[in-house]
């Protein structure tokens, strides 16, 4: 399930860069997380197959929803991420004029 989650949220987000004319929201950077963790699930699946065989396709409906759980989780950490640096970056500058206008009123 982690990587079934990773991967589709790897692919919505690099649609959504591919299409976006500028790259503002910096979308790439959130896309090549996804990745990595695409590929990091990946190789784990490998390794988790070459180890229990056929019983890799049958698994206990409680570790499907900790697999689940483990995936939605770090989609969300990387949402996080991405916003925090998206924020200190702060490429359309709103952050630094609201701060700036802040400081203005005071």
């Amino acid at each position: 399930m982690t990587l079934l989650i990773t991967v589709f949220a790897a692919v919505t987000v690099t649609i959504l860069w591919y299409t976006c004319k500028d790259d503002r929201m910096q979308l790439g950077f959130l896309a090549l997380m996804y990745w990595g963790a695409a590929i990091m699930w990946t190789i784990d699946a490998v390794f988790e197959f070459a180890e229990l065989k056929s019983e890799y396709f049958t698994p206990a409906p409680g570790d499907m929803l900790n697999d689940a759980f483990l995936g939605l989780s770090a989609v969300a950490l990387g949402l996080v991420v991405w916003m925090i640096r998206l924020l200190a970056k702060d490429p359309s500058g709103r952050l630094r004029g609201a701060l700036r206008k802040s400081a203005e009123n005071k």
